[in-house]
């Protein structure tokens, strides 16, 4: 007999990192589960806590009791919960943290807990001290009911089935609800009580009607689709005993007056053959095999991963697909959607809090086998996966930037090991890191060269934008992009045009005394946005009408300098006037559908050019792009960042792919100040296996990843010489613990992060780069506690990112 459980509480410090014992209320005994949360008694307060382990007895004496458990059922399996420890030791973060992390946002608010009798139940089954209670609603407070009946037979009977229990949220993510009005009889009596009433009004008798001939429940919308303004009607159907009204609960389906067109498995061409039989072999045997899936764009990636999924429903499992936010098209849910219904569910940060909470219980529900998602589902509850996709997995959405700073790709192989499924990294453009460890063998290389029908890629032109210029084109489109684009438009045929930048230029400038409008909270210079006439900070969010003259010097000579999104819209309606023109960035897209809406409008034809940043790069595939133009190939090329290379070639590379899908030749112009970057010329001949080696040549001098791993440790505070002082004490000891002498750990620091100052904080780092180093881990870890007082009291923040996507 269970006595005392183990939970790890919801205080987040290094202190309280492990699981504390508690002793179970005899009344809970039966009914509390290993992954369920509970409320427990923590000081002189109450907190949450998961269930981690049950025992016996406790080294601990005087252990105080649980005090409610917030769920009938587990939110978290056992699986989970292993893997929330492999997340608190591969990440340095605290456990809370790790668990929290695996839940829908809505489940981390604050509830109440309601019950309502099951659909098939009567009240004569319920104790008689609860009748009262049900005879007065449909739906009782779980307190209400706990003050007449002891927990335990609440809990007992609820895992039997008498009630339904419900969480209402206190804040937005609660339940959808619908008021219904329902008969208060069987259809005998109700007639019979219909001869007793004299019925007055003649919409009365017409909703009357509609009962008689759909004797069900109907919602207020659906009387008045036949009855306008039937509400009061209704209302006195209720006073006359005839109806009565019931809350019932609704999933709010993102996709529900949505139709999608049923597809079915495409033939296979014998490149995809060859590919997939090695991931049919694995999901077959059931072993664990992490497969990097090299296709160039176009070349039917997406068949592969469907037909793969196929296999896997078939067996009775389970499959997790991750695609990048951007790429999280309504084209890609359709893909999904289309070939297996109903069956999947789709997690991104397009959906309400509510949205998401729903489309999480139908996984947790097994009502589906597959779910779609952003970084986050790869934490989706399922209990016997089959495969996990993990489409252009060189994408850095997947890495999460703060804390629990996990890479989605590390989390996969971990439960896949622990599924014994196959993991397949999909792109056209693999990591370098990825693509070394397939040249390596630690994954199994899979490759397809072609595009689907044989249709060719697109040819790219490389632009030197300094020639446009001694020229005297000043514009932002070169001679050659005009050209070709006023050509597209003559044949109705759509274009694509990129800029990594959006805003309406990068900086304002006086040209007067050179002073550059700066965010005063943040070492960063601010965006012009045209349509509110402000600049804004990207960073923190500060934002400040546009001064008309140099806060420096007075001077009226202030200008806007660089290429934003909104400055092109506005230079395409000057010189292609005829052009219908749709912009997609940050800006235009944060309202909920907005993405569907632009991209739907660009499918059907309403527009001949989409522009947009780099979130239109991705996952389209309209058959009517025949050019693609990149506006300013070096915006991501001169970051302080060893992986900028891999990311301007990455980048070009998959916006090139949007052309000439079909049955159209494609082609692609890339305009650049720099036609002499390898990145560049590699794109330009869709070449990534040189690419792939002339940048492993640069990382193997540089001592990079994939040759070297990384940690970066970085500190921030109001205070800049505090800041300073606490760098340095932390490289000090970190030298004196890791620096072996061999060369084969590096430390690099104390040195100021590319960025001085964010949010009024001043930010300084310390890179470590190392092989082997299995004094690592517990070094950081000291760090971290050595510390943790100055972090509570003193404001002090300390981040420490092992293999780190930003370096920013």
């Amino acid at each position: 007999m269970n006595r005392i459980a183990s939970v790890i509480v919801d205080v987040p410090t290094a202190q309280t990192d492990r699981s504390f014992d508690y002793l179970i209320p005899d009344e809970l005994k039966d009914n509390l589960e290993v992954g369920m949360r509970v409320i427990v008694p923590f000081g002189n307060r109450q907190v949450q806590g998961f269930v981690i382990a049950f025992k016996e007895k406790s080294t601990v004496s005087g252990l105080k009791e649980i005090i409610e458990p917030m769920d009938i059922e587990p939110v978290l399996n056992q699986e989970l919960l292993q893997l929330g420890e492999f997340l608190a030791n591969e990440t340095l973060c605290l456990k809370i943290s790790a668990y929290q992390v695996m839940l829908p946002p809505a489940l981390k608010a604050k509830y109440d807990k309601y019950i309502t009798l099951a659909k098939d139940r009567e009240i004569g089954e319920l104790p008689k001290e609860l009748e009262p209670l049900f005879l007065k609603q449909k739906k009782v407070n779980w307190k209400d009911a706990e003050k007449l009946v002891p927990s335990s037979y609440l809990y007992r009977q609820a895992r039997a089935g008498l009630f339904d229990v419900s969480y209402e949220i206190k804040n937005k993510g609660n339940k959808k609800k619908n008021i219904y009005y329902v008969p208060c009889s069987d259809q005998a009596q109700f007639l019979n009580k219909l001869n007793q009433l004299n019925l007055t009004g003649k919409k009365q008798f017409q909703v009357v009607n509609i009962y008689l001939q759909n004797f069900a429940p109907h919602t207020v919308k659906e009387i008045e689709t036949k009855v306008p303004n039937a509400r009061s009607s209704l209302n006195q159907l209720v006073s006359k005993g005839l109806l009565k009204k019931e809350e019932y609960e609704e999933y709010r389906d993102p996709y529900q007056n949505k139709k999608f067109q049923e597809t079915k498995a495409l033939p296979l061409t014998d490149e995809q053959e060859l590919v997939i039989k090695p991931i049919l072999d694995s999901i077959e045997h059931s072993t664990h095999e992490v497969f990097l899936l090299h296709g160039v764009t176009g070349s039917g990636k997406t068949e592969v991963y469907l037909q793969s999924i196929e296999k896997v429903m078939k067996n009775g499992k389970e499959a997790i697909v991750l695609v990048p936010e951007i790429s999280l098209t309504p084209q890609m849910v359709e893909r999904f959607k289309g070939r297996f219904g109903n069956k999947v569910a789709v997690l991104h940060s397009g959906l309400s809090l509510g949205e998401k909470y729903d489309e999480w219980r139908k996984i947790q529900r097994k009502e589906v086998q597959v779910v779609v998602g952003a970084r986050s589902a790869i934490f989706a509850p399922f209990e016997n996966i089959g495969i996990i996709i993990i489409d252009e997995e060189h994408e850095t959405s997947y890495k999460q930037e703060d804390n629990p700073r996990y890479h989605a790709r590390d989390v996969a192989i971990e439960r896949g090991k622990n599924h014994h499924c196959p993991v397949v990294l999909g792109s056209a453009t693999p990591s370098l890191e990825s693509f070394a460890r397939a040249q390596k063998g630690v994954y199994h290389l899979l490759t397809m060269q072609k595009r689907m029908n044989n249709s060719q890629l697109p040819v790219v032109e490389i632009v030197d934008m300094r020639e446009e210029l001694r020229t005297g084109n000043r514009s932002m489109f070169s001679t050659a992009l005009l050209e070709k684009m006023r050509l597209r438009l003559e044949r109705s045929e759509q274009i694509v045009l990129m800029l990594n930048r959006r805003g309406y230029s990068s900086f304002v400038m006086c040209r007067n005394c050179g002073y550059v409008l700066k965010c005063p909270n943040c070492d960063i210079s601010l965006t012009y946005h045209k349509v509110t006439d402000q600049v804004k900070c990207h960073y923190c969010g500060f934002e400040m009408r546009t001064p008309k003259q140099c806060p420096e010097c007075s001077s009226n000579h202030i200008r806007f300098f660089g290429t934003g999104t909104q400055k092109v819209e506005e230079e395409l309606g000057r010189i292609l006037p005829e052009a219908r023109v749709i912009r997609m960035d940050v800006d235009t897209t944060t309202r909920k559908g907005s993405h569907e809406k632009l991209l739907t409008a660009f499918q059907e034809k309403k527009a001949d050019i989409l522009l947009g940043t780099q979130m239109i790069a991705k996952g389209l595939d309209f058959p009517n792009i025949t050019l693609v133009g990149v506006l300013s190939a070096d915006s991501s090329l001169h970051i302080p960042d060893f992986r900028s290379s891999e990311r301007t070639f990455q980048l070009l590379t998959q916006v090139s792919g949007r052309a000439g899908r079909h049955e159209l030749p494609g082609e692609v112009i890339i305009q650049t100040y720099t036609p002499e970057h390898y990145s560049i010329n590699f794109a330009k001949e869709h070449d990534y296996l040189t690419f792939y080696q002339y940048e492993m040549m640069i990382r193997k001098r540089g001592q990079y990843p994939p040759f070297y791993y990384l940690a970066l440790i970085n500190v921030s505070h109001e205070n800049l010489q505090y800041t300073y002082t606490v760098i340095e004490k932390i490289t000090s000891f970190v030298r004196g613990q890791l620096a072996d002498g061999k060369g084969e750990t590096l430390i690099l620091g104390p040195a100021v992060s590319p960025i001085l100052k964010i949010k009024n904080r001043y930010r300084y780092q310390c890179l470590i780069k190392y092989k082997n180093e299995p004094n690592l881990i517990p070094t950081l870890k000291q760090v971290l506690e050595h510390f943790q007082e100055d972090q509570v009291k003193r404001g002090l923040h300390i981040s420490i990112d092992l293999n780190p996507y930003s370096m920013m």
